[in-house]
């Protein structure tokens, strides 16, 4: 059975963290988001993944090579222009070995799903479907596009960002198609399967089915879900099996250095080669490697981005700090602030207090 996994955004509402690498590439719980969706993937019998790149698509292929090391055949087809989720698709069709009529499992890689994909599969097998779709109930689908269906769990249509949806099932990026419908797709132009491919099966009357799942779900697209979604593989909220330690109330990867009186807790994860001074306190934050916390310094629901430097006693919340900025001492960042990559933020520049002791 043949897998595409689509890893082709920018991640634009995760800057200045995708500014270096693209959002399926940042380390999540200490290894990419892709890596755990691909140990899914690889965990349900899957062997064989072709990758749809596009932004920074070298990353991909440099990380994961031919695959070997994660126990999977890998392929990498890069998208030059943009082409929308049914472009993309349709752009590695000639990867792809199955048949016709057999499935092809189709994943976003920026989402942590606990999805037991053998189980969508046999849903869709079982149903003889042309298209089946992993559906996650959210309470606010108003933001989403929403996937009605009728008692036998055929689609009856797809409802994008409606003030009044009829359902609270949306579409959760996850699909199992019939070869030949991607072969039916039309080639070398942008495609999107919510506004064409779908709605064109359903006008047509091919079955398209739908597989509700309340397991974990999770759009990493913004910073505090990154930081939620990095925070619930370290506790196992979310289970993975390329977590790259035991699950716990904090992730310390090999090389770095903790001082014994620094508490970090939270499910937070400390990158290789980074360092935390004494005193400091990191909450439910993602330091990643060679990031360099001072004395004193309290950072909580944050990231960190790679070899940052985070000056005595500096407090962060809700915040974002780009590959390689430096905070002096005595700032104070809160409530959402992004500090772009290579910033020197001086001594005491920043505060959301009066207070500067």
């Amino acid at each position: 059975m043949d897998a595409v996994m689509l890893v082709g955004g920018q991640g634009t509402r995760l800057r200045p963290l995708t500014m270096s690498a693209p959002k399926p590439m940042l380390p999540v719980a200490g290894v990419p988001v892709t890596a755990h969706m691909l140990a899914r993937a690889r965990d349900a019998g899957i062997t064989r993944v072709v990758l749809a790149t596009s932004y920074r698509a070298e990353v991909f292929e440099e990380y994961f090579g031919d695959g070997s090391e994660h126990g999977l055949v890998l392929e990498y087809v890069t998208e030059v222009e943009p082409l929308g989720t049914g472009g993309a698709i349709r752009n590695v069709a000639e990867r792809l070995e199955s048949a016709p009529d057999d499935p092809v499992v189709i994943f976003n890689g920026d989402i942590l799903s606990g999805l037991d994909i053998g189980a969508l599969v046999t849903r869709h097998t079982t149903a003889g479907a042309a298209v089946t779709l992993h559906l996650t109930r959210v309470e606010d689908p108003r933001a989403f596009g929403v996937v009605p269906t009728d008692d036998a769990g055929r689609v009856t249509a797809f409802l994008e960002k409606t003030p009044d949806p009829p359902t609270n099932l949306i579409n959760a990026g996850c699909y199992v198609f019939r070869r030949s419908v991607i072969d039916d797709i039309p080639a070398g132009r942008p495609v999107s399967v919510e506004r064409e491919t779908f709605p064109s099966l359903l006008a047509s009357g091919v079955p398209v089915v739908g597989y509700p799942d309340d397991t974990y779900w999770l759009d990493l697209g913004t910073p505090a879900a990154f930081v939620r979604g990095s925070r619930d593989l370290v506790t196992g909220r979310m289970p993975s099996s390329a977590l790259p330690g035991p699950v716990g109330d904090r992730l310390v990867l090999p090389g770095s250095t903790v001082a014994t009186d620094a508490k970090i807790g939270g499910g937070s994860t400390i990158g290789a080669g980074a360092s935390v001074g004494t005193g400091a306190r990191i909450d439910g934050s993602v330091l990643f490697d060679r990031a360099s916390v001072g004395a004193g310094a309290y950072i909580r629901d944050s990231v960190v981005g790679r070899a940052a430097v985070i000056g005595n006693g500096v407090v962060l919340e809700n915040v974002v700090v780009g590959d390689g900025a430096v905070i002096e001492p005595g700032n104070e960042l809160r409530a959402g602030a992004r500090v772009f990559p290579g910033t020197v933020l001086s001594a005491g520049a920043v505060r959301f207090s009066s207070d500067r002791a």
